[in-house]
């Protein structure tokens, strides 16, 4: 390596340089000794922190305030939540948008965790002031005759939570996104553990600010009204906020790209105008590669790959694709649009793109299960005794904070005593890859409903065989399990989209995990009608249809979700080793067993390929 011309030492400089590319607070090159690392990735896990904090604490006893004091009925209120939650992930798409292409990770935080404040303070008003809710109404007594909210007094609640939504998507992404980019993993090789260990510390302020909104604002919200419970939600988020806006000095910001999805279009109309061009032999890598061999003056008929100076290697999965990059010499020295010749590079990214969606619609199911811990679970422990002591009892939705509980000593053993020990056996800089972590977890998930089932069927024959009411914490085991699905999943499927090599889509691609939990609580609603509609054909009545859980029978639900689960980790363990198959060139799958080193092999292939021929 030591024998390398000077030029091409500037050619990997060149490209050092542009990955490299972040800013300090007023646009100057950001300073590795003053910027980034985990001191300024602290400042946006106290965001995550506090931002989790406050939407948990509305989320998860969200079914609570609209069936008690909204009056919506038992389903339409599930619905709600779910897409209220579905809505929050589903504009994550549209912060890692913003972020990626205009705003940046810091200004789209501070924008819309402003809009999600607001929504929060409109939750409370509403909460606090009699003449925007309807009136008082014990659903349990006289069901039938409550009044449900509608007109201006649904609006504003609509309003407000579709603020919450808004704000809270927008922000979800871009703190991961944002922490992550404070460490340089390609010119710093120590940021590479680093990283992980931020994305294990990511998931402890998540469980903290969880296990806080689950246990005291839940409590708050239970004993003090909802109107304080929302309050401190606003408070809470005003927080995160101020932490935010406290790191500023200390931040690596990367610059916004313009439209990130311009140059995915190019691949695709390229690829289609040059759908009748040959893609070069197999058997020929250096043409394969984007370099040739031929003096400059070839045939009018000559073609090839068309290259530039990048860090992706080129693979031969989608090659329909490749043809976006073949460049067709017709004698003269024209140069074609960027919507007809792409580079290696840019179609690689493409298919980087394109071969991730299947390992994303793996964790749709698990994020359905999600959803019913958030709504029929609630309610399953509302039908339960609930009674810790004489005076005290535990609110429905604080069983929720029993995974995080067990999280917050789980999360740091992870990191300090497992990832080490199997960093060891795999050499993997995280422990085991982020594709083992996200499997393992999805086939935890499956136990989680089966645990759900048994203890519904328990507590339900308890009541109508001899009317018992057994302990809420029979329900402890489904989100214990959960939890620790969701440790293993959440924080794999991250890492595995973050270290994805998309260049300026890292808040795009961590969007795109959230998108996860939309279609997950999508789906939840779509089940729970369907579900309703063909069981409700029975002499015995539907599932679902009542909102009387004694006479539903929702541990058949849950039965179905357990072989849904099942059935989604098979199908996952086929589309994983096919990514793990497609993910590396030929030549080098079997030498190349750990992820963090494609990169190191792509700037030494770029060396070579630079020293050694020719690059159009």
């Amino acid at each position: 390596m030591g024998e390398r011309s000077g030029n091409n030492k500037g050619e990997m400089n060149m490209w050092v340089t542009e990955e490299d590319s972040t800013v300090d607070w007023r646009g100057r090159p950001s300073n590795p000794n003053k910027h980034g690392g985990m001191k300024a990735a602290a400042f946006v896990l106290g965001l995550q922190a506090f931002e989790i904090m406050a939407i948990a604490a509305v989320g998860n006893n969200l079914i609570t305030y609209v069936i008690n004091e909204m009056h919506f009925p038992l389903s339409k209120s599930a619905n709600i939540v779910t897409n209220f939650v579905g809505t929050i992930f589903l504009l994550a798409l549209l912060g890692g948008y913003l972020s990626d292409s205009y705003l940046g990770s810091f200004w789209t935080m501070l924008i819309f965790g402003f809009v999600e404040l607001s929504g929060f303070i409109l939750l409370s008003v509403q909460a606090h002031l009699p003449q925007l809710k309807p009136p008082k109404c014990n659903v349990v007594i006289d069901g039938d005759n409550c009044v449900e909210a509608k007109g201006l007094k649904a609006l504003i609640f609509f309003v407000a939570l579709y603020l919450v939504a808004l704000g809270s998507g927008c922000v979800k992404p871009n703190m991961i996104a944002h922490g992550a980019d404070q460490f340089n993993i390609q010119t710093n090789p120590s940021h590479s553990k680093k990283l992980s260990t931020y994305f294990n510390a990511a998931y402890f302020a998540f469980s903290m600010g969880e296990l806080i909104a689950l246990t005291v604002l839940v409590w708050i919200q239970t004993h003090a009204g909802m109107d304080v419970g929302f309050g401190l939600s606003a408070a809470a988020m005003a927080m995160g906020l101020i932490s935010l806006v406290s790191g500023t000095l200390y931040y690596r910001n990367k610059p916004p790209q313009r439209n990130i999805f311009t140059p995915i279009a190019q691949v695709f109309v390229a690829a289609i105008l040059k759908r009748k061009q040959i893609c070069p032999s197999n058997s020929n890598p250096q043409m394969v590669n984007g370099n040739q061999n031929r003096e400059p003056n070839s045939s009018a008929s000559a073609s090839h790959l068309h290259s530039e100076s990048g860090n992706v290697i080129h693979t031969q999965r989608l090659r329909f694709l490749d043809k976006a990059c073949i460049k067709v010499q017709d004698g003269s020295n024209t140069k074609e649009s960027p919507w007809r010749l792409c580079t290696v590079t840019q179609v690689e990214q493409v298919k980087i793109l394109i071969s991730v969606i299947p390992i994303f619609a793996c964790t749709i199911v698990f994020n359905t299960i999600l959803a019913q811990l958030q709504t029929f679970s609630v309610q399953q422990g509302s039908a339960m005794d609930t009674q810790l002591t004489k005076s005290f009892h535990i609110p429905p939705a604080s069983l929720q904070s029993i995974p995080y509980i067990i999280l917050i000593f789980i999360v740091p053993l992870y990191d300090k005593f497992f990832v080490p020990f199997a960093r060891k056996l795999t050499g993997h800089e995280s422990g085991i890859s982020p594709l083992q972590r996200i499997g393992a977890g999805l086939f935890l998930a499956t136990f989680s409903m089966i645990a759900a089932a048994l203890m519904e069927k328990k507590r339900r024959d308890s009541f109508t065989d001899s009317g018992k009411i057994i302990s809420i914490f029979w329900i402890t085991p489904q989100f214990l399990i959960f939890g620790l699905s969701e440790m293993l999943t959440a924080v794999g499927l991250i890492e595995f989209f973050y270290k994805q090599s998309l260049k300026g889509m890292q808040a795009f691609l961590t969007a795109i995990t959230y998108c996860s939990y939309s279609f997950g609580f999508y789906l939840s609603s779509v089940l729970v009608s369907l579900v309703n509609k063909i069981t409700s054909a029975s002499s015995k009545g539907g599932w679902l249809s009542d909102n009387d859980l004694n006479k539903d029978r929702l541990d058949y639900f849950y039965w179905l979700l357990a072989v849904l689960s099942f059935l989604n980790f098979l199908n996952y363990l086929f589309w994983a080793r096919w990514h793990s198959h497609n993910s590396s060139p030929p030549d080098t799958a079997q030498n190349e067993a750990v992820e963090g080193r494609l990169s190191d092999y792509s700037l030494m292939k770029l060396s070579k390929d630079v020293g050694d021929e020719n690059i159009p």
